[in-house]
């Protein structure tokens, strides 16, 4: 009988262990939930709450543009939209687009080709965060209950700010301080390269569309510097805030720019054949470059940036940037971030 109750004691403590256990468990559980939803702030200074995790995302407005920021987070095959009907159209855009997110043939288009946002399209898909850099489709988006971050890209170092709130946002802060690394990398080895460079030898550079007299983005006013070139459109941009500059042919040909970047085939072909631009120097000794459309125009607004600079400076003094040293950049930018690894004969494709 004695052993009997012992046995039932003992039986009653091991309950009441294990009873507080599991109790202490199940508090810790409790504790250490991880949290649904975050804050943070736009550029735009507007709080947005996201899901603590983002797997679909929607870009909208410059969509090539926020595209290359996601891709190079590494987080390209979240984008869950098709390009702009624009896009569509240049077959040298999804040509490089489609391996960076092989996803997006399969998906839905977000606009039209007015720009006007397809709702239906964007509530089905469902994405977990919007991307865009309009005010106005920031509201319209909000309006649904759908999660907005407006960036904003006017300046040069408004890409530190971009690239900072996409690792906060996407939860890759580790990538984004890389990348900011390695901008500063780029940007400083591109100003030991030049720096004896005298400035009687610079080469003035005009970039654009030449052809209808516009230069398109105010940012080429810095990366034609940072290659070693004179911008003949700088002065010009004085005064001048709007991203697309219109000038004329008379001025044109006083600036007589010695090398002209253009972004088309098309493009460099309509200058070949325009008599009145045959004795402006760029075009007698046939320095007219096509600009490189990889994961975006890189003249333009671009995480492809500092590989703009190289380019360019490769163009203007090949003795200084070899295509050597230029496939290598171009090989690292896109294994390291996009996480796609060109051939060769892909980046011979690319420099030329």
């Amino acid at each position: 009988m004695k052993r009997f109750k012992s046995i039932t004691a003992l039986f009653l403590v091991m309950v009441c262990i294990a009873t507080c256990f599991s109790g202490c468990t199940k508090t810790t559980a409790t504790e250490t939930k991880e949290p649904t939803e975050r804050t943070v702030t736009d550029m735009a200074g507007r709080t947005v709450t996201l899901p603590a995790e983002i797997n679909k995302i929607g870009t909208f407005g410059a969509i090539g543009v926020l595209n290359t920021f996601v891709e190079t987070m590494g987080a390209g095959e979240k984008i869950c939209n098709e390009g702009s009907p624009s896009f569509l159209k240049s077959p040298s855009w999804a040509k490089y687009q489609y391996l960076f997110a092989p996803q997006l043939p399969n998906c839905p288009a977000f606009q039209g080709a007015d720009g006007e946002i397809l709702m239906e399209n964007v509530l089905t898909a469902k994405p977990d965060l919007c991307l865009t850099m309009d005010a106005a489709v920031t509201q319209q988006l909000e309006a649904q209950g759908l999660n907005v971050i407006q960036l904003s890209w006017t300046e040069t170092k408004d890409v530190e700010k971009c690239i900072t709130l996409l690792g906060e946002v996407l939860n890759e802060e580790d990538v984004a301080k890389d990348y900011l690394k390695y901008f500063d990398q780029m940007v400083t080895e591109a100003e030991k390269l030049t720096k004896n460079i005298k400035e009687e030898d610079k080469k003035k550079v005009a970039y654009g569309t030449i052809s209808e007299f516009t230069q398109p983005h105010i940012i080429a006013e810095w990366w034609i510097p940072e290659a070693g070139g004179i911008s003949v459109t700088s002065a010009a941009r004085i005064g001048n805030s709007k991203e697309k500059l219109v000038y004329t042919m008379e001025d044109l040909l006083q600036w007589n720019p010695d090398v002209m970047i253009v972004a088309s085939k098309t493009e460099k072909e309509t200058i070949q054949n325009d008599v009145r631009l045959v004795d402006i120097t760029a075009v007698k000794n046939g320095a007219i470059y096509v600009i490189p459309r990889v994961a975006h125009v890189w003249g333009n607004r671009t995480t492809e940036q500092p590989l703009t600079i190289m380019w360019t400076m490769n163009k203007l003094y090949p003795e200084i940037m070899t295509n050597e040293a230029l496939a290598e950049d171009i090989s690292y930018f896109y294994s390291h971030f996009l996480k796609y690894d060109f051939t060769d004969e892909q980046i011979k494709e690319i420099i030329s």
